[in-house]
This record gives C-alpha cells, sequence and structure tokens, in this order.
C-alpha cells in the first residue's frame, strides 16, 4: 500500500484477495460509460462517502481512501492468477468475480493505517435482474468449487451462502457480497470487526432503492 507499511504486511500475511491485494500489477477491462447504459440506477450514488464509511468504521480521520485502489472497471491482478488454481482464480480476478455483463462498475478502497486494516466497497450495476442473479449465482458456484478443493481452505476459508448473500472468512478478512435488484453489493475487509462491513453492506443495499 503506498502510503503505509502495515496494511502491505498484512497483505503478505493472509495472501487474501481482500483489498490490499490489489496492489499487485493487473489487468481492468476499458472505462464503463463508453457504450450505452442500459442499467437504471447509478452505482456512485450507491456507495458510501468518506465520511460514512469513517463514521461507521470509528476510524475518523485516520479512514483514507487508497489512490490507487478507487476504480470504476474490475481489476484483475494477472500476476497472482497464474498461479492459482483454476477454480479458485475469482479471488484474485473481478473479472471473473462480477462476471461479463457488468454495465456500470465503482469500488473504493480504504485504510486505517493505525490499526493496519483495510475495507473496500464495490457495487456492480447489471442491465436486469436476471443478469444481475445469473453473476451472484456463478459467484457461489465459484466458491464452492474453490472451498471443495484442495487449496479452499487458502482461499476461501469458511463460506456460506442463502438466496442472495455470500460470506467467506479467512482469518482476519472477509468478503461479503448481496445481489439485490440489478446490482452485486461487494464488501471486503481485514481486521475491522465483522459488525463494521455488516453495517456498511446493510447502507449500500439501503441506497439501491434510492
Amino acid at each position: 500500500m503506498a502510503t503505509s507499511a502495515r496494511p502491505l504486511l498484512l497483505c503478505c500475511a493472509v495472501l487474501l484477495a481482500t483489498a490490499c491485494t490489489r496492489l499487485v500489477d493487473g489487468s481492468a477491462l476499458p472505462a464503463f460509460g463508453a457504450a450505452p447504459n442500459a442499467s437504471a440506477v447509478d452505482v456512485d450514488e450507491i456507495l458510501l462517502d468518506r465520511a460514512q464509511m469513517r463514521a461507521i468504521t470509528g476510524a475518523g480521520d485516520h479512514l483514507s481512501i487508497i489512490p490507487t485502489m478507487d476504480t470504476k472497471s474490475p481489476v484483475d491482478i494477472d500476476t497472482l492468477a497464474r498461479t492459482t488454481p483454476a477454480e479458485c482464480r475469482f479471488v484474485f480476478a473481478e473479472t471473473l468475480t462480477f462476471g461479463p455483463e457488468v454495465e456500470q462498475f465503482h469500488k473504493t478502497t480504504f485504510q486505517h493505517p493505525p490499526k493496519g486494516a483495510t475495507i473496500s466497497e464495490g457495487v456492480a450495476a447489471y442491465r436486469n435482474t436476471d443478469t444481475a442473479r445469473r453473476a451472484f449465482d456463478d459467484l457461489v458456484a465459484g466458491v464452492q468449487d474453490c472451498a471443495a478443493g484442495r487449496f479452499g481452505w487458502l482461499f476461501v476459508g469458511e463460506w456460506a451462502a442463502d438466496g442472495d448473500s455470500l460470506h467467506t472468512r479467512r482469518g482476519r478478512c472477509g468478503r461479503d457480497y448481496r445481489v439485490t435488484s440489478i446490482v452485486l453489493i461487494e464488501v471486503t475487509f481485514c481486521a475491522f470487526p465483522e459488525s463494521v462491513p455488516e453495517i456498511v453492506m446493510t447502507n449500500i443495499e439501503a441506497n439501491v432503492g434510492g
């Protein structure tokens, strides 16, 4: 992480594709918006702003956006994805996590250097509810396949899913997903209490309905 050594150490220790791992060189899709947008939402309006994230995390002014990790396109960490078992590559490839049918995308990662903590919020919007549901179902299937493999403990850890949400946990890090309307929401975190990503997710979801 460009501005702090502690988040870097945390990322190396867990080797998990939460916010930290996206520092490795990778490739992104062309920025969304060049083609006609069929989704009926504005992902920028759905995401929480910095003041809200500071209040929810309790980090105050210590919580800052990582400039290189505020993206409008899914990012793949090619150097890690290439050496990862095929069934687990979604961990390092957001184009696999969110699928090929994304209409709008925005993901922002925050760091809290005093605690060596990170948290990200991301929203992918799709053409319709069926497309969003398909992306979510494919992600759940991918997590299931990875978890059942030899290295599932390393890349996924413990996981659970229901009709609309997916959670993975490994050590002090985790990923949360929820599909609602035509969007798929992602919250990843390291070193924050689990109540923090839950509150972030609830507030983002509340914004989906406007």
